[in-house]
């Protein structure tokens, strides 16, 4: 299934400066029975967003209209705990296009990159950096580029790189995932194949 092409993203963020999130608090357990990678952004932080009676929790980012965009700036060490892909299935479903993050769990990070959601890794200097500009300004833009791998702080143009591997960055930047990826060097791949024959 392909997704939206990433080359720069730019774009206000939600701020989320909780450490440890794990993926059973990104996407309940309850909620995995679909198989299909739609629906499940309602779901988003589910438990910390409502309350029992399914009424909206004020205090909490996503129900606050002060803060928007399709850049999620979380505490370290986020996507942590079981492997399920549902969770960044739910992080691309609500509309954000990236998460940015002093460190990311590796399952949960490959998981995004398979769908569309660019995991920014920063120096714990630089999140903080980030975390404080949005708090003095909700409206506070940044700026991700792919091409050139920097996330940068419009406001100020502090900047910082971030690594990602080559494959996954043609990926993104073509929309593909990897089906889409073999299926766009099929002929290469049959080429390959009939000469193994010879």
């Amino acid at each position: 299934m392909a997704y939206d092409k990433f080359t720069i993203l730019t774009s206000s963020a939600v701020p989320l400066p909780i450490e440890n999130v794990d993926t059973d608090q990104i996407i309940p357990a309850r909620f995995l029975k679909a198989t299909k990678r739609e629906g499940f952004g309602d779901n988003l932080f589910r438990d910390w967003r409502y309350n029992g009676d399914d009424t909206p929790k004020a205090d909490f980012v996503l129900n606050d209209a002060t803060y928007s965009g399709k850049i999620l700036i979380g505490g370290k060490n986020f996507g942590s705990g079981s492997s399920r892909e549902h969770a960044a299935w739910a992080v691309y479903d609500y509309g954000f296009r990236a998460v940015v993050s002093s460190f990311f769990a590796d399952i949960f990070k490959g998981n995004c990159l398979n769908i569309g959601v660019l995991p920014v890794q920063v120096s714990p200097e630089f999140a903080d950096t980030i975390f404080k500009a949005i708090e003095a300004n909700p409206k506070t833009e940044l700026e991700i580029n792919l091409l050139e791998q920097t996330i940068t702080l419009l406001a100020t143009g502090q900047k910082e790189s971030f690594d990602i591997n080559g494959y996954k960055k043609n990926n993104m930047i073509n929309g593909f995932d990897d089906i889409d990826y073999l299926n766009n060097i099929k002929e290469e791949i049959v080429d390959f194949a009939s000469k193994q024959l010879i």
